[in-house]
């Protein structure tokens, strides 16, 4: 998908200078990538799906910015949707780029491109935004006015820390509390969690004494940071993969898992639905599933189609709680290497 920001605002002789390092932190993958020079390039991205695909197609791509080195002559961010998270990323960048340096910011209006326009342009002098395709990219020259930005750890419950933007940074999800509270006490052996977050759902697992061993799937490498930070149980094993595609090590007698349902701000119910599959996939065969979706999200159909028995165990006005047991087709095991 071509980026017409990106094709018209980068294309001038001063836009990108014409050597030294370039950081670029969160493109998705489908974006036109194709007016950065690959050979100098640095991709930040810390979504596994989108971190695999441009590593595939030749991208240098590392998940955090930590990790991706000092010194850059340029630096061009496209914004999340979290307003503390566009900041950290915004601060994280310009901290990267030497003295003076053209800092881009590119963002849809709905992620709130404008709103950042004036809190930048109370700091430092910016260039005239350039407006296309809903959305807005300017610039500004580094320098130190955006430390005050860096993410800064969060307190969502006691013992737990979280960082700006991760999924329910500021308090534990419902859908989780409620999951949480209706998982049975005798969960024993090896347990999967599905999008496992910063680790709130695993601690209630874990504090199953038969569960023998824990792994952590989750694609969002900052959110499965803070879950490394927050459970320190050595039964846990974590995981920074696509859940829908992961293969675990034998076959688990339990999956547990609040699946995401959105891609950006577009609800997709399909996303759930292959949780739902790729967790009957990996179940032995009397294996069970525990899962909490929204009311309104219509996965009951996909449950039966999975699975030989289906209850609606617990939940509020807002949620329900699933069990389910005995995938309906096992396919033989393939043991994948622990990452």
């Amino acid at each position: 998908m071509a980026h017409p920001r990106f094709s018209l605002a980068l294309q001038g002789a001063d836009a990108l200078p014409a050597s030294g390092r370039v950081l670029l932190t969160g493109p998705r993958a489908a974006a036109d990538l194709s007016i950065f020079p690959k050979d100098r390039t640095v991709v930040v991205q810390g979504f596994y799906p989108d971190h695999a695909a441009l590593a595939r197609h030749g991208w240098h791509v590392v998940p955090s910015i930590a990790e991706a080195g000092d010194g850059f002559a340029a630096a061009v961010v496209v914004l999340p949707r979290a307003r503390g998270e566009a900041r950290a990323r915004i601060a994280g960048a310009t901290a990267k780029v030497v003295a003076g340096g053209p800092v881009w910011i590119d963002g849809q209006k709905t992620d709130g491109v404008d709103s950042m326009i004036r809190d930048i342009r109370s700091r430092v002098a910016i260039s005239a935004p350039l407006a296309k395709a809903h959305g807005k990219i300017f610039r500004f020259a580094a320098g130190p006015e955006f430390d005050d930005w860096m993410a800064t750890p969060l307190c969502p419950a006691p013992g737990f820390t979280t960082m700006p933007g991760v999924f329910a940074a500021d308090r534990p999800d419902r859908g989780s509390e409620l999951l949480a509270a209706a998982l049975p006490g005798d969960l024993s052996g090896h347990v999967v969690e599905l999008g496992a977050g910063w680790g709130f759902l695993a601690t209630a697992i874990l504090a199953r004494p038969d569960v023998m061993s824990l792994d952590l799937i989750e694609a969002d490498h900052a959110a499965l940071e803070c879950a490394r930070a927050n459970v320190t149980d050595p039964r846990a094993h974590f995981h920074w993969a696509d859940a829908t595609l992961f293969k675990s090590d034998g076959r688990p007698a339990t999956v547990v898992t609040n699946p995401p349902f959105h891609v950006g701000r577009a609800a997709d119910p399909a996303l759930g639905a292959a949780f739902i599959a790729a967790a009957a996939e990996m179940l032995a065969p009397q294996g069970r599933l525990y899962l909490v979706a929204n009311r309104h999200l219509p996965y009951e159909a996909v449950l039966r189609a999975n699975f030989r028995e289906v209850a609606e165990i617990g939940g509020d006005s807002g949620f329900k709680i699933f069990a389910a047991a005995r995938p309906v087709a096992v396919a033989p095991a393939t043991a994948r290497p622990r990452r």
